[in-house]
């Protein structure tokens, strides 16, 4: 039996304003304060994204309920914090990850970013997560997951592409992957939650 999976939609490009100062950003981001919009911000460079609407929604939802149930049957303590602002004034970064968590308690920052990729081009996501020093970032790209992990300390700081999780190490990548792309929602979710209790 074959599994029907969502379509995926066009990408579009963001916008992008070169020779900002962050207090220029920070002005045009109260400016800019509207539904719709994601504002991003590293080395001058301010790029505006438009949200892809449905789409690119269904497949942010989809991920967060998959790891979410993942997560409560695994036995984490965790804290989802959604799309929340994570800057860094020093850093001259500003970046909204898609899905993001905490994995334990008492942490500064999440430990888990997610990025649902509807757009091409725009600035460098990973050394904006990396001067905010997320220590996993996954990207969601036209059905293909990829995983990145933060490598070193001080100022060599770096992250490399992995094949599992680090920070979730059991959690079996094939089936989310194939859960995220179902068409059906709930099936999705029956699947994924049979999956692990039969592991």
């Amino acid at each position: 039996m074959t599994t029907a999976t969502l379509a995926k939609p066009k990408k579009v490009t963001p916008l992008l304003f070169e020779g900002l100062t962050w207090r220029e950003f920070k002005a045009v981001e109260q400016l800019l304060d509207r539904p719709g919009y994601r504002l991003s911000f590293l080395d001058g460079v301010l790029e505006i994204k438009q949200m892809p609407g449905e789409p690119h929604e269904t497949f942010k939802e989809r991920i967060g309920a998959l790891l979410e149930l993942y997560l409560l049957m695994a036995g984490f303590d965790f804290t989802p914090t959604g799309s929340m602002t994570l800057e860094s004034e020093g850093g001259s970064a500003k970046r909204e990850a898609d899905k993001s968590y905490k994995l334990a308690p008492g942490r500064k920052r999440p430990d888990l970013a997610i990025e649902v990729v509807f757009t091409s081009g725009g600035i460098n996501k990973l050394e904006s997560y990396k001067r905010l020093k997320i220590p996993e970032v996954w990207f969601w790209d036209d059905g293909v997951l990829e995983i990145y992990h933060l490598r070193g300390e001080g100022s060599d700081l770096h992250y490399e592409k992995i094949d599992l999780s680090e920070e979730l190490p059991k959690i079996n990548l094939e089936l989310l992957l194939r859960c995220i792309n179902m068409v059906n929602h709930v099936d999705a979710i029956k699947t994924f939650e049979q999956g692990i209790q039969n592991q």
